[in-house]
């Protein structure tokens, strides 16, 4: 006689936690994030050909994008009263509390570039709102004291938007061992070049000067290469190195539900037709459009919505 168990207790039996849309719109918005604070610190760095002003109105935008994404990840959360328990302590070891304290530090640097590359009449405006001590309090110093040390703070960008992005990507990769597709150490550099290049995208949609619009073409043309180059590396890895679970989930972007959107959103609309746009408008010298930039943002949404959702199947 054969028995059948049917009992499932959610507080005895394992399980694990499926995401939904927060996750995917946390990693892109924090992709974006770190893509913009690299640049910004690179052109901060470079503030003696006109750069410096460009640079500081995208460092404003850090905290407000990651706002946003920080919330998605909060709707996520099962314990939401919970969330303070990352900042009691500092864990080496855990990929989850470096990601926490990246964060942490994110928005005062990118908040204190914003300041030091400032206008001096921004400036004198910000210092007449409530508690910002006046013409010659705290917020002027600061100010002061920023504008002589702006290679400084452009370097502190560039390395925690370095960290923010490869953290977005080695978050997925904590799980590997449950999720055979996030099982992969490229997860981390592949949303690096990806969060680089949506925050050069993001950049480009703006109003900004044609000399600095070339130069994020030009970087994002590499940017884009790369993550082409590393995409594919992703697929081979989990085909010859994951073992029967990798070749399993690389069959859904190659052959199974995810082909279609990942080939179509992924790869040709959001990596190759941008890139092959990219190099006509600079090889012709044509007026930038904004196509190309929204195509990138669609494919860096997509990129982290399909291996969310197919890493998960």
């Amino acid at each position: 006689m054969e028995v059948e168990l049917t009992r499932y207790s959610h507080l005895v039996d394992p399980q694990l936690h499926v995401w939904g849309w927060e996750i995917p719109v946390y990693l892109f918005l924090g992709g974006v994030a770190a893509g913009m604070m690299i640049v910004a610190g690179a052109l901060a760095r470079r503030g003696d050909d006109g750069s410096a002003p460009t640079a500081v109105q995208f460092a404003l935008m850090v905290p407000v994008l990651l706002s946003i994404g920080m919330l998605a990840l909060f709707f996520d959360l099962e314990y939401k009263a919970h969330v303070y328990r990352f900042y009691l302590a500092f864990m080496p070891t855990s990929p989850m509390s470096w990601g926490s304290w990246i964060l942490l530090a994110v928005y005062p640097a990118s908040a204190l570039l914003g300041l030091a590359g400032a206008a001096p009449h921004s400036v004198q405006r910000w210092a007449r709102w409530p508690l910002s001590g006046g013409e010659d309090g705290w917020l002027c110093r600061l100010h002061t004291w920023g504008m002589a040390h702006l290679p400084l703070m452009g370097n502190l960008n560039i390395a925690l938007g370095v960290s923010l992005g490869i953290y977005t990507g080695v978050l997925l990769g904590t799980l590997g061992a449950a999720r055979p597709m996030w099982n992969s150490a490229l997860l981390g550099p592949l949303f690096l070049l990806s969060g680089a290049s949506t925050g050069m995208a993001a950049m480009m949609l703006a109003p900004i000067g044609a000399d600095i619009h070339h130069k994020l073409r030009r970087w994002d043309l590499g940017a884009i290469g790369a993550e082409l180059i590393l995409l594919g590396l992703f697929l081979i890895g989990l085909l010859v190195g994951g073992g029967t679970d990798g070749r399993a989930s690389a069959q859904l972007l190659l052959g199974g539900a995810y082909t279609a959107p990942f080939f179509a959103i992924v790869v040709v609309a959001g990596l190759l037709v941008p890139f092959c746009m990219a190099w006509v408008e600079g090889a012709r010298q044509l007026a930038p459009t904004r196509v190309a930039p929204l195509l990138v943002l669609a494919g860096g949404l997509g990129l982290r919505w399909i291996l969310v959702m197919a890493g998960q199947a």
